[in-house]
């Protein structure tokens, strides 16, 4: 399979997920014991507490996927990569459910949240557009475009993660009835 296929199923994927939002977040239900304790605490409920939250456990959850990642590169098991990131994605999504259902507030408060939370990708993705501006040979003759394609690629990646993180939290979950 190409790099450009799997980079566009990818993001058909990410998209598809986002349409169907609302059936997603209805999977987990109000009595959950995070949900239910993410309520009651006092701080989550000030919109820079619970973005810096968010944003916390964004970066665990992106660096400790990246450690797996690189400890699985000393081993010959093919493919096992693809179900690490699939599984860092649904945590990511579940974390993500459980914020929105657990956060109250007003909705430019929630927006507000989910736009502190979900700027670490933003910060990641500045961080590898400079690492990708920067980017020179280690010796004389060294061919660069490898590591600029996994640049453009982590840049890609996060700007999506960033989409996903904002719509997932920043938006609420209730219908208004007219």
């Amino acid at each position: 399979m190409s790099l450009v296929l799997f980079l566009f199923l990818g993001l058909l994927g990410v998209f598809f997920i986002i349409f169907i939002k609302r059936p997603l977040i209805e999977i987990i239900g109000e009595n959950s014991t995070l949900i239910f304790k993410l309520k009651n605490a006092m701080w989550f409920q000030n919109h820079w507490l619970s973005g810096i939250f968010l944003f916390a456990m964004n970066a665990v959850l992106f660096f400790s996927t990246a450690l797996l990642l690189y400890v699985l590169t000393y081993f010959l098991i093919p493919f096992v990569h693809l179900f690490v990131m699939i599984f860092a994605i649904i945590g990511s999504l579940f974390l993500w459910i459980i914020i929105n259902k657990a956060w109250r507030g007003t909705k430019r408060n929630r927006l507000k949240m989910g736009a502190v939370g979900s700027s670490f990708y933003i910060i990641l993705s500045l961080i590898f557009i400079y690492m990708l501006v920067t980017l020179k040979p280690s010796y004389p003759g060294e061919d660069t475009f490898m590591g600029a394609i996994g640049l453009v690629l982590g840049i890609v990646v996060t700007i999506v993660a960033f989409i996903s993180c904002f719509i997932f939290t920043g938006y609420s979950n209730k219908k208004v009835v007219k």
